[in-house]
Parts: C-alpha cells; structure tokens; sequence
C-alpha cells in the first residue's frame, strides 16, 4: 500500500515539474512580445487560457442542468427494491 502512493506521489509531481516548464517558455514569449509592441499574441494566449479554463464547467453545467431538469419533469420515481 505505501509503495503504491509513493508511486503515485512522484508521478504527480512529476507531473507538474513539466507543466511549470511550459508556463516559463510561454511567460518569456509573451513578455518579449509585449516589450516589443505587440499584444496580439499576449491577447490571443489570455483568450486561449480562459476558454480552456472555462470549456469543462461549461460542459459539467450542461450535464447537470439536464439531468436536473429531466428527474424535475419526471418526478421522483420510486424503485421497487424487492427481489422478484
């Protein structure tokens, strides 16, 4: 048991060690461009974050309120648990 969350342990870190690499080449190209005048690239990579951030909220309200709103128009159905 302990061997497997250690292992888990140093897969998630490593995980993050190359997410944080990449945050670092994007952050100096997007702070090369906009020392250099242009914001379009900056803007276009802000864009590209918030839909990534926001996509899968949207996705899991969706789900939700649809499930919602069928178990509402359908009622509370009750299941008959005996064995037959």
């Amino acid at each position: 048991m302990r061997n497997r969350i250690f292992l888990t342990f140093i897969l998630v870190v490593a995980q993050v060690t190359g997410a944080m690499a990449q945050c670092a080449m994007c952050k100096t190209t997007i702070v090369n461009n906009v020392s250099n005048g242009e914001l379009a690239l900056a803007d276009g990579l802000n864009f590209g974050i918030m839909y990534l951030f926001v996509t899968p909220y949207l996705a899991i309200a969706l789900i939700g309120g649809i499930w919602f709103y069928k178990y509402k128009r359908h009622g509370k159905k009750k299941f008959n648990t005996s064995a037959a």
